[in-house]
């Protein structure tokens, strides 16, 4: 018995190739509430386009023996009003602290080659507008989630408590690749402008999340 459990154990770590837990945010053009992202990319953005950042921070991460912990990595996308019909433009923002190593690794995961969520979300990308490295200030503080990556992308959201509620608003139940629970936030202060893409976040849609992905 004890054989047969150290032998199950041990192909459940061979199998476990990769794994990542951090947090998650994102802004995109559309009015709060995103109807992208609670619908499972089904209902009409609020524009003609949806344009969106989401960010990454792993907290924790291996990826086949590689340690990725507390790099930030950022997609930036352009899609048109029906995302889950496809044809999105999607560029890479990433930590330029990241070894060589840790950016194959992490642009393998994120890109949805080695399987996970962002597998799902792969088939839906038509344009890859390239990868950069930029410097990376990230921060959660309590309700307010920010980035700066490089020079001319700053994105900050604030997660939504309306009326008399004490607590952030949640939707539950979404088939979104972070997570299936998004906190529901704001942005406060977000301009985006990388890859061809511009838009201002301000007043519009964010979600937060942890996040917890393995492969």
């Amino acid at each position: 018995m004890l054989i047969r459990s150290a032998y199950r154990w041990a192909l459940g770590v061979l199998k476990m190739a990769w794994k990542l837990g951090g947090t998650y945010f994102e802004n995109c053009s559309c009015e709060m509430v995103c109807p992208c992202s609670t619908s499972g990319f089904a209902a009409k953005a609020s524009y003609d386009r949806c344009s969106f950042l989401l960010v990454f921070h792993v907290d924790r991460g291996d990826i086949e023996g590689t340690d990725v912990s507390g790099l930030t990595i950022g997609l930036l996308g352009d899609s048109p009003q029906v995302m889950i019909e496809g044809k999105w433009r999607l560029g890479v923002l990433l930590d330029d602290r990241a070894s060589k190593e840790q950016q194959e690794k992490l642009v393998a995961v994120f890109s949805g080659q080695k399987a996970g969520p962002m597998a799902a979300v792969a088939p839906l990308v038509s344009e890859m507008l390239g990868l950069e490295r930029v410097p990376v200030n990230y921060a959660n503080e309590g309700r307010k989630h920010k980035v700066q990556m490089g020079r001319d992308v700053h994105v900050e959201v604030e997660d939504f408590v309306g009326g008399a509620l004490t607590a952030p608003q949640q939707v539950v139940g979404v088939a979104h690749p972070a997570n299936s629970t998004l906190t529901i936030a704001r942005g406060i202060d977000s301009h985006v402008k990388a890859f061809g893409i511009d838009y201002a976040g301000t007043g519009k849609s964010g979600f937060s999340a942890p996040f917890s992905w393995q492969g």
